[in-house]
């Protein structure tokens, strides 16, 4: 079983007296910020002159400075920026600045397992991984709430590093729900692997596909999007809540039935062989070194397989029978208004 640490673990007073650096003010960084702000932990905020994120972030009553001038004033140092520029960043603003004594921290195990970023041996690598969107770590702070995490330690050169980890973990109210062990390489490999075959890539192409078998077979558009992207939500709601077997509890026993004796013809061995290579090409880092070479090339292929999805049937069909359900715009209002609101 995984070891989990809880409230006790963890001492803001190994934070006391040191300076936090934020690197990044996206979703996860103002979370972040705003939460161990609050903790009574001395934040500032490393960003760009350019950045946009600068006002927001000064509006919060936070001190801004260049990331190079942040990462030498702090005495933990949050990399909470996108992975594809985090190296480049790191080797020219963060890289010069750091010292004997300091902690790199991410929230994600990328460029460190895959040695994008090679820290000096002098200085603690650490995660701190909160299982939620920024807008939702804050949200549920600020009720006092707090979101699970993962910590990893990767290098302690000071004999410290878990206890300066569960202290930031304290800060941002992780320890309130439970903060799960882990390793970079574990955290990286598996976040990467769910993305791909489940979360994001497995869904979006089992979804599309039988849209399209659907629809191929002369069912009306409409009909296949509803049977196989709408009410997707209310299985995964059930699932979320109480695991596959509340899903199969309530729903029909027909629908039960199809699940077990059709199910595994659909996701057949062929695809447990696939989903093995996508994992070797993770483990291996072809995953990783092809989206940074991507990144580095301008994402040209990116940015067209984007505009080709964006463009798909499904799409069209979605838009217009969304319109026919004005609660669910409301509620993307909302939950945008909400994100918009934390960040400010």
């Amino acid at each position: 079983m995984a070891k989990v640490y809880y409230e006790a673990d963890g001492d803001l007073k190994n934070l006391a007296g040191k300076a936090v650096a934020i690197i990044g003010y996206g979703s996860q960084g103002h979370a972040h910020a705003l939460n161990l702000r609050d903790s009574g932990v001395k934040v500032i905020v490393g960003l760009p002159a350019t950045s946009a994120s600068r006002a927001k972030a000064q509006a919060q009553k936070l001190e801004v400075f260049d990331p190079g001038e942040a990462a030498r004033r702090a005495d933990v140092i949050a990399m909470l920026v996108p992975d594809p520029p985090m190296a480049k960043l790191y080797k020219e603003a963060i890289e010069p600045n750091l010292a004997a004594g300091k902690t790199l921290l991410f929230a994600h195990g990328f460029n460190i397992h895959y040695k994008f970023i090679v820290p000096p041996k002098y200085v603690d690598v650490v995660m701190i991984a909160p299982k939620c969107p920024g807008h939702r770590l804050r949200e549920l702070f600020t009720e006092g709430v707090g979101v699970p995490s993962l910590i990893a330690i990767e290098q302690d050169a000071s004999g410290k590093a878990e206890q300066t980890a569960l202290a930031y973990a304290k800060g941002i109210g992780s320890l309130k729900a439970g903060v799960i062990r882990t390793t970079f390489k574990e955290e990286t490999e598996t976040d990467l692997f769910g993305e791909q075959t489940t979360l994001c890539g497995g869904v979006s192409a089992l979804i599309t596909t039988a849209f399209e078998t659907l629809t191929q077979a002369g069912y009306q558009p409409e009909i296949a999007y509803f049977e196989c992207l709408h009410e997707l939500k209310l299985i995964v709601d059930l699932i979320y809540q109480g695991g596959i077997k509340y899903m199969r509890y309530s729903v029909s026993d027909t629908a039960e039935y199809g699940d077990y004796t059709r199910g595994p013809r659909v996701i057949d061995e062929r695809v447990r062989e696939t989903m093995k290579k996508v994992l070797a090409e993770i483990q291996d880092g072809t995953f990783a070194r092809e989206w940074m070479a991507e990144n580095d090339k301008g994402r040209k292929n990116f940015l067209e397989m984007r505009a080709k999805a964006g463009s798909h049937p499904i799409e069209k069909v979605g838009s217009e029978l969304r319109r026919m359900m004005p609660w669910i715009q409301t509620r993307k209002e909302e939950a945008t208004a909400a994100q918009a609101q934390a960040m400010r």
